[in-house]
């Protein structure tokens, strides 16, 4: 998966955090160094200490693991806050440590904890500026507004970092439906290849050989020796020819649709007997073309996929009926807890994948595909088909 758009955003934080606490501590030496401080060698060593601790748990993070966590994560916290307690206790400037102390407080320590540790560190911080310095406005101001800003800052990154999970979790998703989207359209156009050779077979050959068939049939009966017997085998061959084609046909066609699509719809309701719902099956013995009943048995399928995933029902009714001579009528029905259909299409394809698809099938087709469905009323889907030919599979 590319990385996210954010990942810069992240490592410019982490960079700037590390840079924060070199940088601070190196001040902390300096300014020890320049003004001869009365323990220099002891804030040099703890200095050296804490930065060494710092980079430690950094590298640590940095070499495979996500986010220092768990025992580690307590215990580098621990040492750093100790270090930086005796640091402050040596120098005054240690204090200025604090405010990059606040981050890490805010980003490894779970819940209020971090902002917790917040507070503690900069009462801290300002206790031992009043020891060494005195108790000032600015003494007890900087820290205050430090802490403040830290949080916010804290809170402000904890919320980027759910954004930027949320948008990689919807971004795996989309590559995920559209790696099944391009494998669905394949399938969908092998199998319309298929249904489309098996027609024109069954229209061309077979029906060819249907009629040599019969007209030999008929030759053969006022035909005589041994004219007869040539025609006779003629017949045959053009019979096992026959049978060979029709065998082609089936083969052609989806076998899940080789008893019709009756017992297909049957087969599909049967096939959801572990859902937690209820699904009846009600069809008529209807002739239909292959591509109609590929068509209806996919919108059946992407039906009840839809109820089981977002409706929650407790029954699904599936419908095979011929209103009439000209057309053909699929009704699948849940009680779950509907939805509103305009609000669906309004939200585009990204949420309405399935309802685009059985669409384009139906349109397809020439048919007609209406959606009855309001908040807690269930759903149905109702699917009109015209009856144009026989079904591939006969003569």
């Amino acid at each position: 998966m590319p990385p996210s758009t954010l990942t810069p955003v992240f490592v410019g934080l982490r960079v700037g955090l590390h840079a924060l606490f070199v940088g601070l501590t190196a001040f902390v030496v300096v300014r020890a160094v320049v003004v001869g401080a009365p323990h220099l060698p002891a804030v040099l060593i703890v200095a050296g200490g804490f930065i060494a601790v710092y980079l430690v748990g950094a590298g640590w993070a940095r070499g495979g693991v996500h986010a220092v966590s768990g025992a580690f994560a307590l215990g580098w916290v621990a040492a750093l806050s100790g270090l930086w307690g005796f640091l402050v206790w040596l120098t005054p400037e240690g204090a200025f440590l604090v405010f990059p102390l606040f981050f890490v407080y805010l980003h490894l320590l779970p819940g209020v904890w971090g902002v917790v540790a917040v507070g503690v560190s900069a009462a801290l911080a300002i206790v031992s500026l009043g020891m060494h310095i005195g108790f000032t406005v600015g003494g007890v101001i900087g820290p205050i507004v430090a802490a403040a800003v830290a949080v916010l800052i804290g809170l402000a990154y904890r919320a980027l970092r759910r954004e930027s999970a949320e948008r990689d979790r919807l971004l795996a998703e989309l590559l995920h439906t559209r790696a099944q989207l391009a494998e669905t359209e394949r399938e969908q156009g092998a199998l319309a290849e298929r249904a489309r050779l098996a027609r024109e077979i069954h229209d061309t050959v077979a029906q060819g050989l249907s009629s040599i068939q019969m007209l030999l049939r008929a030759a053969e009966r006022d035909a005589v020796e041994p004219s007869a017997a040539h025609l006779r085998l003629a017949r045959e061959t053009a019979a096992d020819s026959l049978r060979e084609t029709r065998q082609i046909i089936r083969q052609l066609t989806p076998s899940r649709l080789d008893d019709g699509l009756g017992a297909a719809l049957h087969r599909l309701g049967a096939e959801q007997s572990h859902a937690p719902f209820r699904v009846d099956v009600h069809t008529e013995d209807i002739d239909l073309p292959m591509d109609a009943q590929i068509a209806l048995l996919r919108i059946a399928q992407g039906a009840l996929a839809n109820a089981a995933r977002h409706a929650e029902p407790s029954r699904v009714t599936l419908t095979l009926t011929a209103p009439d001579d000209d057309s053909v009528l699929l009704a699948v029905g849940d009680d779950g807890r509907g939805f509103d259909p305009g609000a669906v299409a309004a939200a585009g394809a990204s949420t309405s994948f399935g309802m685009r698809a059985m669409r384009e099938r139906v349109d397809q087709l020439g048919g007609a595909l209406e959606v009855v469905s309001a908040p807690g009323e269930g759903a149905r889907v109702v699917v009109r088909l015209p009856r144009h030919g026989v079904g591939v599979g006969e003569t």
